[in-house]
């Protein structure tokens, strides 16, 4: 299962990446081509009003994050438990007898002791997949308040139903991609906890108490690239969040929604899309923070870029078709380069 998952998961970035590169190509043959990939990815503001075919609400965004949530959060707990219980790097935890009574006895002794018995640096690759969905617990949730408090969609403003599934689709494996080398142990944990929890029903579970300490200690003992790359993802996460309220200040007056400003403040100063920009950032952090060694990884972090650099460079033109006065010194999205 594990090597079926990273190679569809590596598979899909791929296939994702590769139609927008062939459209980022400047020939007069992919002209048709790159219209179409253009459609898909305009949205709100870029987006012809006349254009409804295929469409959705761009209010849909919050079907994203609440999914994103939701499966994150899903990911997060059950590793963790499984990082805890079966790959510790600190010491015994302190339900060790506890959980392996109940979870792992009987026919399931072998995966407890195949688990515990893994080298350490198997054991530090689960802890860091651990600390990758944290990062990305704390991205989500952000982005899922900001849909609902933060932003006031347009009645008009309309995404096309492709970059709608694409968006699910990302929100699904993005997560996924981060702790897919540990997935089969994880469901395995997983499945015959739920298998057990079935045959003993809930008065038969022995109570379970958590030693909070040992619970974040290894998080703390991670090596110098996982903070590096938590320091990287925080600063584009504080970026992004500022740019976001930025954006959002726009739409204050639900009477003025269909009127369009030039964003100041923040990184809109250099590019015309700042949060972009900053989501490549969180995404790079991401990157170091796995220790920039998961092919998967990468694959996921070269189709935000692609993906969003080809739709940066539309917003930019539309900037500037819009706007007479719009400042020369911005480029679209990648300061001093594009």
């Amino acid at each position: 299962m594990e090597v079926g998952l990273v190679g569809l998961l590596r598979a899909a970035w791929i296939a994702g990446t590769l139609p927008i590169l062939i459209a980022s190509v400047p020939s007069s043959r992919l002209t048709g081509f790159r219209d179409a990939m253009l459609g898909i990815a305009k949205r709100g503001k870029i987006m012809q009003s006349s254009s409804q075919r295929f469409t959705v609400p761009q209010r849909f965004f919050c079907h994203f994050y609440v999914m994103a949530v939701v499966w994150t959060t899903l990911l997060l707990v059950t590793n963790w438990m499984y990082a805890y219980t079966a790959a510790p790097l600190v010491s015994e935890p302190f339900i060790y007898s506890d959980i392996a009574s109940y979870l792992t006895g009987g026919p399931h002794t072998l995966f407890w002791h195949k688990s515990r018995s893994r080298p350490i640096k198997q054991r530090y690759m689960v802890w860091r997949s651990v600390f990758l969905l944290l990062l990305m617990e704390v991205q989500v949730l952000r982005r899922l308040f900001e849909t609902i408090y933060v932003f006031n969609y347009s009645p008009s403003a309309r995404m096309h139903i492709l970059g709608y599934l694409a968006g699910m689709f990302f929100y699904a494996a993005g997560p996924l991609s981060l702790c897919c080398n540990c997935a089969s142990d994880v469901y395995e944990f997983a499945a015959n906890g739920v298998a057990e929890f079935i045959v003993r029903g809930k008065s038969q579970m022995p109570a379970i108490e958590f030693d909070w300490l040992e619970f974040v200690n290894p998080l703390m003992t991670l090596g110098w690239r996982q903070w590096i790359g938590a320091a990287i993802f925080c600063w584009g996460w504080i970026h992004q969040r500022h740019c976001h309220a930025i954006l959002g200040s726009l739409r204050d007056h639900v009477e003025q929604v269909e009127e369009y400003v030039i964003p100041h403040g923040d990184w809109f100063e250099i590019v015309s899309s700042p949060h972009y920009l900053a989501e490549i950032v969180i995404y790079a952090g991401l990157v170091v923070a796995s220790g920039g060694a998961d092919l998967t990884i990468w694959l996921l972090f070269v189709f935000v870029v692609t993906n969003l650099v080809f739709a940066a460079g539309e917003t930019h033109r539309w900037y500037l078709r819009k706007f007479d006065n719009y400042p020369s010194n911005r480029l679209a999205i990648i300061p001093f380069l594009y």
